[in-house]
């Protein structure tokens, strides 16, 4: 059976440089990139307030969907960094959604 991508393909738009490492480093103490391609994605900003002691802070955040697997020679995408519109955001969460029978429907990845 087929089954339907939920992140469809002419709804991504912008483009993202994606960077994810690996689980080792490098000899310089660096984490290692185990992917890096620009690709296109549907991209969603979002902003918070944060109360300080000092005073308010405007916390920045994203959610980067891509149609299937960007990446599948990982099976967890832990960390790295996604280049959009200029400014590069951290990964601090990645999902790979998956379909009924264990194929992957769809990426995403959280970032702030």
């Amino acid at each position: 059976m087929k089954y339907p991508c939920l992140v469809p393909k002419r709804l991504c738009r912008a483009r993202v440089t994606v960077t994810i490492h690996g689980e080792g480093i490098s000899e310089d103490g660096e984490p290692m990139a185990a992917f890096s391609q620009t690709l296109s994605c549907n991209y969603q900003d979002t902003a918070k307030t944060v109360l300080t002691d000092e005073k308010k802070l405007v916390q920045l955040s994203g959610v980067a969907l891509f149609p299937g697997d960007i990446c599948p020679g990982l099976a967890a995408l832990s960390g790295g960094t996604v280049k959009v519109e200029g400014e590069e955001r951290e990964i601090f969460q990645g999902r790979k959604a998956r379909n009924p029978d264990g194929t992957v429907n769809y990426t995403e990845l959280r970032l702030i």
